[in-house]
């Protein structure tokens, strides 16, 4: 009995090192581009910033709030996010309802066609022309349109509904409900956990999506702000000419930024919404365990 009490604490240290570990490898990273961001540029150049800015400035959010592009493609951003997001949970939810019902007709095959779809693909060129045929091609509808149904949260969705108490629903029929009435103030209450986890998934999807607004638009008022960020980082990175990060930088030399420190803080602007949205959607994760039982 206290050797098997001894394996236990030995088993949880074990599993407490590795998160740790875990936490360590994903956090520090996150932290430094944060520190880097806030830390003078002229401190920086000296190098050993890592855990707390030497020098803590923000003249390089200053400095990014101020340049047009990029406050251009956070308003693209934000505006495809709530509009695609909720958009798409609408759909899918109103796709995976009826494939849940046992007695749909044709519901194997419904399911296996939409299967289908996960597995194959036309490509990028095939996927260009019918966008082009559409006329979708540099407007706003190629960021909502196109990306209205994902498959694979379609099943997860299903998935929670199949397991929705059926009495219920036959309760609501009883009392004079349809189909739409029991959709919307039944079944859509019901799946509010996986509807807020799809919900955030499709955010964040929208929020970090840069290819399409890279390859499908043109103009520069269509540009989302992961797409300046890419655009900020390759400038950079290639150096064949002076980059939009050292411009900002030598437009702004009273500031003392520089380069690095923008493209810290272009990230971080990027990345920070989207990542405080998580703790207001947590307690649905941890309410979606509870649903499902039924009473007898």
């Amino acid at each position: 009995m206290l050797l098997n009490r001894f394996g236990d604490q030995i088993f949880k240290l074990v599993v407490y090192l590795i998160l740790i570990m875990v936490l360590l490898v994903t956090f520090l990273p996150f932290w430094n581009i944060l520190v880097l961001s806030l830390n003078s540029a002229e401190d920086t150049v000296r190098g050993g910033v890592y855990l707390w800015p030497r020098v803590p400035t923000l003249d390089s959010y200053s400095q990014i709030l101020k340049d047009s592009e990029i406050l251009n493609g956070l308003w693209v951003t934000v505006k495809r996010t709530l509009i695609g997001a909720p958009l798409s949970v609408l759909v899918i939810t109103m796709l995976a309802y009826p494939l849940s019902r046992r007695n749909l007709v044709g519901r194997k095959g419904w399911n296996l066609y939409f299967i289908f779809t996960m597995y194959f693909g036309g490509g990028l060129i095939p996927y260009y022309m019918v966008l082009k045929a559409l006329n979708m091609i540099d407007t706003f509808s190629v960021f909502i349109l196109p990306s209205l149904m994902n498959v694979f949260y379609m099943i997860i969705v299903r998935t929670f509904m199949e397991q929705l108490p059926h009495e219920i629903e036959e309760s609501a029929k009883v009392d004079g409900a349809n189909d739409l009435t029991i959709f919307f103030r039944i079944v859509m209450p019901l799946t509010t956990p996986v509807l807020a986890t799809v919900g955030l998934f499709q955010a964040i999807g929208h929020w970090n999506a840069w290819f399409d607004s890279y390859a499908f638009t043109y103009s520069s008022d269509l540009k989302t702000l992961q797409a300046v960020l890419v655009k900020i980082l390759s400038q950079f990175q290639t150096g064949g000419m002076v980059s939009q990060t050292q411009m900002l930088a030598n437009s702004a030399k009273r500031n003392a930024v520089s380069s690095d420190t923008i493209r810290m803080a272009a990230t971080m602007v990027a990345t920070l919404p989207i990542i405080l949205v998580y703790p207001f959607l947590q307690k649905y994760f941890v309410k979606g365990m509870t649903l499902g039982a039924v009473k007898s």
